[in-house]
């Protein structure tokens, strides 16, 4: 006998006496019960997946079980938003290609080494002089890096050279320029930085994992949905993908306090300048308003220091900019906006920004969304 049946049957037998409003809001409570939401193992994931991935692609069932894997293991909510997020994001990084070639590279990779050997003052010769060392494949790392065509493989030159020559690590640690990857783009930093509950044995090194499939995928899923975050569309984590975590609601932060200060600020979602005391434009604005704020100025900093995490909406600083603006706007201000960032990158040859990417990855869930 179920819990409704015996709980009907108890009132009936005893409480007969009782108005029949009694009984209509216990058969009502049972009717209305709903069960608990199921939540899909993996074969299910993998079913979902075969049907939203695209047609032509090809290992169709390689894809899914690594995206099913990742989605499980980090115990992320696969509802169809969630997956379509992960496949828009993949198509516009990749178009599913777990080590994409990329055209000119050769070229790309000398000028970048180049730059960071001035950055970090390395003399030329030395470097020169470690390109020419034969490596163990036979031919020297400048032969390599003349033919190179994926970023995977010249990630393997350089961590072989760093590994080979005398010192390696020590003189061309930072040389190097291969700082994302994979399918999804991931940033290696990122991944190093989150490879704590990783489901794979590493065979090599996080970074080398970050150029496979399966680990490609597990970190960019990280990335982009690791996080909680009270947006109100995916569109804003498409942005912070390409920006960072919480941008898009931090661009929207420094919206508001521009409008209460009058003080123009690039609306980047960065609020502090990592690793300095020094305040950033953020924060010299957010001191200019500090009295109309009502805040004590020693709050100021410890709160903009959460600024990559959900708890920055919970201080003082953040709910009175924005009951501040909203009063001077005369209306509720966006809490999230896609942050104004042209972007950089030695592969990027004409001028591209986060809100165009975020946009255009927009536009693939949409159509994900559609099938």
């Amino acid at each position: 006998m179920s819990f409704c049946d015996s709980a009907f049957s108890s009132f009936r037998l005893r409480h007969i006496h009782w108005a029949g409003a009694a009984l209509l809001a216990l058969l009502a409570g049972c009717a209305t019960r709903t069960p608990e939401r199921h939540a899909p193992g993996v074969s299910e994931v993998r079913a979902d997946l075969r049907r939203l991935l695209p047609a032509q692609l090809s290992d169709r069932d390689g894809w899914a079980r690594d995206i099913a894997v990742a989605f499980a293991s980090q115990g992320l909510d696969a509802s169809q938003s969630n997956l379509c997020a992960v496949l828009a994001t993949t198509g516009q990084e990749s178009s599913f290609r777990a080590d994409p070639a990329v055209p000119g590279l050769p070229d790309i990779a000398r000028r970048e080494v180049e730059r960071r050997r001035q950055a970090m003052h390395v003399p030329a010769f030395l470097v020169n002089a470690a390109l020419n060392v034969k490596s163990p494949t036979g031919r020297t790392y400048k032969q390599r890096l003349d033919t190179v065509r994926t970023e995977k493989q010249l990630s393997e030159i350089f961590e072989d050279l760093i590994g080979m020559v005398p010192m390696g690590r020590q003189l061309f640690g930072g040389l190097n320029p291969v700082r994302t990857g994979g399918p999804m783009q991931v940033s290696v930093a990122f991944a190093q930085a989150h490879a704590q509950d990783y489901p794979y044995a590493v065979e090599d090194s996080i970074r080398r994992e970050v150029f496979t499939r399966r680990g490609g995928m597990y970190f960019g899923i990280a990335h982009l949905l690791g996080y909680p975050a009270n947006y109100d569309s995916v569109l804003y984590r498409f942005g912070d993908f390409n920006a960072g975590w919480y941008a898009s609601r931090n661009a929207a932060f420094q919206a508001a306090v521009s409008r209460l200060s009058g003080i123009e600020l690039a609306l980047d979602g960065d609020l502090l300048i990592r690793g300095t005391a020094d305040p950033s434009s953020t924060e010299r604005a957010v001191r200019a308003v500090r009295r109309r704020l009502d805040i004590d100025d020693a709050r100021i900093r410890p709160a903009l220091e959460k600024g990559d995490t959900l708890e920055f909406e919970e201080t003082r600083l953040y709910r009175r900019v924005f009951e501040l603006a909203d009063k001077d706007a005369g209306r509720r201000l966006p809490r999230a906006v896609l942050p104004g960032i042209e972007l950089e990158s030695p592969k990027i040859t004409r001028k591209l920004t986060t809100a165009w990417f975020a946009n255009r990855v927009y536009d693939r869930w949409k159509r994900c969304m559609a099938r």
